[in-house]
């Protein structure tokens, strides 16, 4: 079943009902990716269990081309449900519900959702998700609001000889034919537009710090460029200081940092698969102040996996909370576990001395927006 898209919002009171209506969620999701160029789609299977508190009706976030079926609780539900954005339910029953959603999800290619880029250095193809803050649902079938969180599971069938990288180690894989699929640990409770992976014929160097995997990842074709054990020795400070300072271990699995072609910002802080613009691999000498704003950035995603995806905000008017803090983290390190000890005169000078300017201009606005949807 094919359907032009409907609008592709959700309003804060939608949300807000939702949330009192569902709670133990898991997410189960299969998906199929191709290294030919000219598709246009892939496939995600998603399994959904969830309780409810009362039997109701509700919706599920869906942005596909198509859906081929859908299954609440072992009977099938008419593909009529899914309107381009949602798929409706009006059959959810009071206790554990189990939904099945079969589709056919477009690459994407402004940055968000599955975004997919080919290499003009070499040809290959690379792609990497961003969720933020409401694009999870153009992958998979979810309730795509950061208050349900959720444990996630991922398959993804990807080529053999494809690096693929999730929130969470791979902990199984088989290969048939040109095709490996990769099994990847199951998540603590996270919100879907925390959820990531990066796929594609990458270069990976790998380190280790206090049982903490830790990897670098950038296209190939920028490999000779990667100064990975710069990052890597203020990946490892971070940790250490990030630690001590919450009084609380790094809470996932693992920490991948990943380089990745055509990023609309500086970087997105993804439990374990943390992306990053590729301005950061710097292709000549750069100055100390260019480093230093690289690892400002580093240590502000970094102070997200504890204050914004371990702690999340219930909605988005509290973005500026989640931000604010870790730039302040970010500073803090810096000056006291790296070598850039002009952190706090470079926040004055710079980033403080730009907020007044633009709280001058006609454009400001309350810092904790209301954010109607």
């Amino acid at each position: 079943m094919s359907t032009a898209a409907a609008v592709d919002a959700l309003s804060r009171a939608e949300a807000q009902v939702r949330a009192t209506l569902f709670s133990k969620l898991s997410y189960d999701i299969a998906l199929t990716i191709s290294g030919d160029a000219s598709a246009t789609t892939f496939r995600s299977i998603t399994t959904v269990e969830f309780t409810a508190e009362s039997a109701t009706s509700s919706f599920i976030d869906l942005a596909a081309a198509s859906v081929e079926s859908i299954e609440l609780n072992g009977s099938p539900v008419e593909t009529s449900a899914f309107n381009g954005s949602r798929v409706q339910l009006s059959s959810i029953t009071a206790g554990v519900n189990r939904l099945v959603v079969v589709a056919e999800c477009e690459y994407q290619h402004t940055g968000v959702g599955l975004h997919r880029v080919v290499d003009p250095v070499d040809g290959n193809i690379y792609m990497y998700t961003h969720f933020e803050p409401f694009d999870a649902h153009k992958v998979f079938a979810c309730f795509d609001q950061p208050d349900l969180k959720a444990t996630v599971t991922m398959h993804i069938s990807a080529p053999a000889d494809w690096e693929v990288v999730s929130n969470y180690p791979v902990t199984g894989d088989a290969t048939t034919a040109d095709v490996r699929t990769r099994d990847f640990g199951t998540t603590p409770v996270i919100s879907t537009y925390l959820v990531a992976f990066v796929a594609g014929p990458f270069h990976g160097e790998h380190s280790e710090h206090n049982g903490i995997p830790l990897g670098v990842y950038c296209r190939r074709s920028l490999a000779q460029h990667l100064d990975a054990d710069e990052i890597f020795a203020l990946t490892k400070a971070g940790l250490d200081f990030y630690t001590e300072y919450f009084a609380c271990p790094y809470p996932f699995a693992k920490y991948d940092q990943m380089l990745v072609p055509e990023f609309n910002m500086g970087a997105m802080e993804n439990p374990g698969c943390v992306t990053f613009n590729e301005v950061y691999i710097f292709r000549s000498k750069v100055t100390d102040n260019v480093k230093a704003r690289r690892a400002n950035t580093l240590l502000h995603e970094m102070a997200h996996m504890w204050f914004g995806d371990l702690v999340t905000m219930k909605w988005w008017d509290d973005l500026w909370l989640n931000e604010s803090f870790a730039t302040y983290m970010a500073h803090l390190a810096s000056f006291e576990v790296t070598r850039f000890k002009n952190a706090w005169v470079d926040f004055a000078t710079a980033m403080k001395n730009w907020a007044l300017r633009q709280d001058q201009l006609p454009s400001t606005h309350p810092i904790a927006a209301d954010m109607v949807d």
